[in-house]
């Protein structure tokens, strides 16, 4: 399963930065959890950031044929226990969460912090087979569930937040995508990429093009709210993907899914992201 590729290369990731090396709806906003941050980046953990808690898994009920699909999906995958099981190998919690499949009524994900849950909706899932299906990707199901591997790492980026009450300069719900292609482009051992890895982000990224065709035109609501629109994010996650690896991954602009123009700052972009991040979490895993 991806989730531990991801796990392990992760783990990479932040030894190199703790080394001195460079490298729709949310319910995640930053609740002032008062977990105090360590006075310095040695990674030692602060007893009251000690490891007190896992990740938890739980299948809610599904009653709708979309729900139904979504959770058999998900199910049959050992999605969440994958991804549950990334999160207690690699991160000290200071307390038990949740991971829950759930039925929403709507293709959602989200961190809520009053219940200490990511939520995965099934009904996203069941979108993402059917609008992959409708592009004729080969295997929509596989790209549906890296699309829910995406959202999963998007919330857990609310999640640490919140939890580890970390610093951020910049929206939330960016600084949350950030999180996610951090991790899913996270380098292994001999510093390359991994491709399914890309193609996990990839098919994460074609998500937000198929909910931005399905949307239609947008309005000042748009513009306001507080994530981006889901063009910017799915270009973003596009350039991030380049940037990681231009010559590996430089189909994503020659097949014109990246401007190149943009693609020219990408590389720059994902580095600051890479050290960005890994600074921030290297003093919490485990």
């Amino acid at each position: 399963m991806i989730a531990w590729r991801i796990a392990s290369a992760l783990a990479v990731a932040l030894v190199v930065v703790g080394c001195g090396g460079s490298s729709d709806q949310d319910a995640g906003s930053p609740t002032g959890s008062g977990v105090a941050a360590p006075s310095s980046t040695t990674g030692e953990v602060p007893d009251e950031l000690a490891d007190e808690g896992d990740m938890t898994v739980t299948y809610e009920d599904a009653t709708t044929s979309e729900a139904q699909n979504g959770r058999q999906m998900m199910e049959s995958a050992g999605l969440l226990e994958d991804l549950a099981a990334s999160v207690n190998d690699m991160f000290n919690l200071p307390n038990d969460f949740q991971l829950l499949g759930q039925e929403c009524g709507e293709p959602n994900a989200f961190y809520d912090p009053n219940q200490q849950a990511i939520v995965l909706c099934y009904e996203d899932a069941d979108f993402a087979e059917a609008v992959f299906a409708r592009d004729g990707d080969p295997d929509p199901v596989d790209a549906a569930l890296n699309a829910e591997v995406g959202s999963f790492y998007h919330e857990l980026g609310h999640m640490l937040i919140d939890i580890y009450d970390l610093p951020i300069t910049g929206r939330e719900e960016d600084v949350a995508d950030q999180l996610a292609a951090f991790v899913m482009l996270s380098p292994d051992d001999d510093g390359a990429v991994d491709a399914d890895s890309v193609k996990v982000i990839r098919d994460f990224a074609g998500e937000f093009r198929a909910f931005a065709e399905e949307q239609g035109e947008v309005g000042d609501s748009d513009y306001a709210g507080g994530h981006s629109l889901n063009q910017t994010r799915m270009y973003n996650l596009l350039c991030w993907s380049y940037g990681a690896d231009p010559a590996g991954n430089a189909g994503i602009v020659d097949d014109g899914e990246l401007p190149s123009d943009r693609a020219e700052l990408c590389e720059e972009e994902y580095e600051k992201l890479d050290y960005g991040w890994g600074s921030l979490l290297e003093p919490y895993v485990k």
